[in-house]
């Protein structure tokens, strides 16, 4: 996951001749194109699950499960997460041979824990229900109502998974995700400010 972007262009140097001038200006210009373009590039069509926004940084909570053109599967998401409270909230997509499957997440946190153990390596997981709010796959209704299971391994392992069960005759998207390429974040328990919590040596790699 790329980290916050720096600025995109800075200010133009405005002494020297007129014709340093419009040599800046126009060097400027294209600065500036290449710069947009860069900045496009997460809403490209020929980006994954591009309906949704990227985030950049370390979310709350988050994952991606593979690069983000390119792969025959690919699912992300992100979101807040309220562990105290119980809440969570968040979008995520999923894309295959099937079509594009967009969800929201429901705001009851079903499970989470600091004491996981999966693919034998400890983690914290969180366990969500959501719905599906766009579809492109016919099986796949809007309304329907599925389950994730998110894990984020921790002490320097990388040994993550994403899974998604759906209801019914949409089933087929059932898929889960494992191994290097993915990447999760799912929040560790925390009483220090949140900047602390992220740097958490024990915390869930970035999304």
């Amino acid at each position: 996951m790329s980290r916050c972007r720096g600025k995109t262009y800075s200010r133009v140097y405005m002494g020297g001749t007129r014709t340093r001038k419009r040599v800046g200006l126009a060097v400027t210009a294209v600065t500036l194109v290449v710069a947009m373009l860069g900045f496009a590039g997460p809403a490209s069509a020929h980006t994954s699950c591009a309906q949704i926004g990227t985030v950049y940084g370390i979310p709350p909570w988050g994952f991606h499960t593979g690069a983000y053109s390119g792969e025959s599967w690919f699912a992300k998401g992100h979101g807040n997460i309220n562990v105290k409270a119980n809440t969570v909230s968040g979008v995520m997509c999923q894309q295959d041979g099937h079509g594009t499957i967009l969800m929201s997440v429901q705001h009851h946190l079903v499970h989470w824990s600091h004491y996981a153990m999966m693919w034998g390596y400890p983690g914290n997981i969180m366990k969500i229900k959501f719905r599906i709010t766009s579809s492109s796959d016919p099986k796949c209704t809007v309304g329907m109502i599925g389950r994730a299971t998110i894990f984020g391994s921790y002490n320097g392992v990388r040994s993550q998974s994403v899974q998604f069960f759906f209801p019914g005759a949409c089933k087929d998207q059932n898929r889960l995700y494992h191994g290097t390429k993915v990447n999760v974040q799912v929040p560790p328990p925390c009483v220090a400010p949140r900047p602390a919590c992220v740097s958490s040596r024990r915390g869930s790699g970035s999304r």
